[in-house]
């Protein structure tokens, strides 16, 4: 198994305002940054999230934006920290925004796309690149099995035995807090994830969190062998990435991802 952590400054090829990872064969990926729109504070300014409060007017010419750097239409989900994962390929799939936290295809030039402001936006694909999903994923749905759900959907489209995941900006560890609550479903559902958890240097009864870590263990425990993380902080960046513990009030990014006709 591998695993890759590419920093700030070496997070892989930008293209107008967007971070992406290492290439992969037959598939395109990238997470928007909040750089690069219309949208006016708090959601300055390339908000992506119709549900925020910002100008919808606003929102959908920053989407019109997003949709010239893309071949295809937008699989827009109505995220809600769940685990239901859409297949992008059943008729009539892009008719209105699904209730998922999840989506997958195996259709060229079909884009999922999932909207983050500290989650952790997570891209898989068989290293094929037959089958390509990416999931939404927070706590709760980490806990829940999103990845999971969204790998056995994946599964079930190839015979191709090797997946890869690439992890996008999200909270980083020095700043994700929970409550003993939350740690406590963690070591109930696992207690080897005790490793990515610090008990709060400052809080009583608090922990930290390393997100990006869990999703690299719980790919790794479904049987992904490369993943890649950005380890790039939402909370921290805060020129570059919407952050909702930093501020509730703002904007949302988009991680997109592809399949591209491969040449025979």
């Amino acid at each position: 198994m591998t695993v890759t952590k590419t920093g700030p400054d070496n997070a892989g090829q930008a293209r107008c305002n967007t971070v992406t990872g290492q290439q992969w064969p037959g598939v395109q990926y990238f997470c928007t940054t909040r750089q690069g729109g219309i949208s006016q504070p708090p959601y300055d300014s390339m908000n992506m999230g119709l549900h925020t409060g910002d100008d919808p007017l606003a929102v959908g010419q920053n989407r019109d934006r997003l949709q010239r750097l893309v071949p295809g239409p937008v699989v827009w989900l109505e995220q809600v920290h769940g685990t239901y994962v859409h297949d992008a390929d059943q008729p009539g799939a892009n008719d209105s925004p699904v209730t998922a936290d999840a989506s997958v295809t195996t259709q060229t030039n079909k884009v999922l796309a999932i909207m983050t402001a500290d989650c952790l936006p997570v891209v898989m694909a068989s290293e094929n690149g037959e089958v390509i999903g990416a999931a939404h994923a927070g706590w709760r749905g980490l806990l829940n099995g999103v990845l999971e759900n969204t790998l056995d959907k994946m599964r079930s489209k190839t015979r191709e035995k090797n997946f890869r995941a690439w992890i996008g900006p999200a909270i980083g560890f020095e700043a994700f807090e929970i409550g003993q609550e939350v740690y406590d479903a963690f070591m109930n559902n696992d207690e080897n994830q005790a490793l990515y958890f610090r008990s709060h240097p400052h809080h009583q009864g608090k922990w930290l969190a390393n997100l990006s870590a869990l999703a690299v263990y719980r790919l790794q425990k479904s049987g992904v062998s490369t993943v890649e993380e950005s380890g790039l902080c939402t909370f921290m960046s805060h020129d570059r990435f919407f952050s909702y513990r930093r501020q509730s009030q703002t904007g949302r990014m988009v991680t997109v991802a592809w399949k591209v006709k491969q040449q025979a």
